[in-house]
């Protein structure tokens, strides 16, 4: 195979490569001969198809995979020959008019000098799961399953009420005719903070004139920075019930015993571990800041790092389409807004892949397996998600990715000079 490497640019690398006709034509010919001896095809008896036939059923596709196949080899090959590190996935493309030759470009991983991790200052956090809580998720969990009784007495804090409102500022009313339905629950800041608040110790059935302070970022900027007169009408307000946790409340949520020591124990089991992945959310955003500031100098592949805008901007545009707004058209350089969080990404990224290329960390299966159990806890039926990720090659690698990176994150952190700053469960799983 003839094979030339070609620097384009500081991290860009290009290489050309040929592949052999011969090795083409093998692997077509033995491929069609092991699909000739299973193939069922209407008017000839198995393993007795013209190898005309199978051919022309099967020929085209045959030799696109095996060329296929072939050039990611001899791509491979060629890499490792010339101890090339890729950064991100290369664009393979023909090289003129034979179906043989080819051109790869790519970007490697730069050089980062000396790694020494053991510069690094890192804040390591701990926090452990209490009794208080425990006590505070099943109060949660109460709130969740409460129902509402209507009463006839003014609203107060953790009421559920009902009502219609406009607003006046000078001339501009708000709708311009009629009212605006709400539901809410005061406290929960589902409105707007001042108005909500002031719906604490109001009448039903009775008009009430608040005056409201909006906010200077008000969406409507006849109204933003202003104080203005809403009118108020609650039209129901009910209380809240919280039921007993009774056998049949723990049962509800899959405890089939009923008792409430087993449900203390799975809710403390749940609550650590969400603990357990805040704290490493946590280690590893202080990690890799403490990275990226300390060779925030090295040049990085463009590619890559715009691929990784793109990206981020993609996943905002699904998490707007997801709420249920529309995202809209993003203009064509809307990914220019997410190039420095993406240059940090790519950086911490490729920088715990060094070390732990440098320093010969290998994946550990025993931690693989506990965290695709932690998270099979998660759903009803674990064992049908644990064989969903072992059946899914695509699944398993972004596990065994997150997992060594956790590895890594680990490794640095010990290794480097650090503080334990304690911190409250609800602190800790703070975002």
């Amino acid at each position: 195979m003839q094979v030339s490497v070609e620097s384009t640019g500081n991290l860009e690398r290009r290489i050309n490569f040929s592949l052999p006709a011969e090795q083409l034509e093998s692997g077509v010919s033995g491929r069609l001969r092991e699909i000739a001896r299973t193939a069922r095809i209407k008017g000839f008896r198995p393993g007795k198809v013209p190898t005309k036939v199978i051919e022309q059923r099967y020929g085209d596709q045959v030799k696109a995979e095996v060329l296929g196949g072939l050039v990611r080899q001899a791509f491979d090959s060629a890499v490792r020959e010339n101890e090339l590190r890729l950064a991100g996935n290369p664009r393979i493309d023909r090289a003129g008019e034979s179906e043989l030759d080819f051109v790869a470009t790519f970007e490697i991983v730069p050089d980062f000098g000396d790694v020494d991790v053991t510069k690094l200052t890192v804040v390591r956090h701990t926090a452990e799961v209490t009794d208080a809580d425990i006590d505070q998720m099943i109060e949660n969990l109460r709130l969740q399953r409460r129902t509402w009784n209507k009463v006839e007495r003014e609203a107060k804090e953790g009421d559920l009420v009902a009502g219609a409102l406009w607003t006046r500022f000078g001339d501009f009313r708000q709708p311009a005719e009629g009212e605006e339905r709400f539901n809410t629950v005061i406290g929960s800041g589902q409105l707007l903070p001042a108005l909500e608040s002031a719906l604490a110790g109001l009448q039903p059935g009775v008009e009430h004139v608040l005056d409201v302070a909006f906010p200077e970022n008000w969406r409507q900027p006849q109204l933003a920075g202003k104080t203005a007169q809403v009118h108020v009408t609650l039209t129901q307000v009910s209380e809240p019930v919280l039921p007993e946790v009774d056998a049949a409340f723990i049962k509800s949520f899959g405890v089939k015993s009923g008792q409430a020591d087993k449900f203390r124990e799975d809710i403390r089991s749940n609550l650590e571990r969400e603990l357990k992945g805040a704290l490493m959310a946590r280690l590893r955003r202080e990690v890799g800041e403490q990275l990226t500031a300390t060779w925030a100098h090295v040049e990085l592949p463009p590619r890559l790092v715009e691929n990784e805008a793109r990206a981020m901007l993609a996943q905002q545009v699904e998490q707007i389409r997801r709420s249920g707004r529309d995202p809209g058209q993003p203009p064509a350089d809307a990914h220019q807004n997410f190039v420095e969080p993406a240059r940090k990404r790519v950086l911490a990224g490729l920088l715990v892949g060094e070390v732990a290329r440098r320093h010969d960390l290998r994946l550990d299966p025993k931690r693989v397996n506990e965290t695709l159990r932690l998270i099979a806890s998660t759903y009803e039926e674990p064992e049908q998600v644990i064989e969903m990720y072992r059946n899914d090659p695509q699944l398993m690698q972004g596990l065994q990715g997150r997992v060594m990176e956790e590895q890594v994150i680990d490794w640095i952190a010990e290794r480097a000079q650090h503080t334990e700053q304690a911190l409250s469960f609800q602190e800790a799983i703070r975002a």
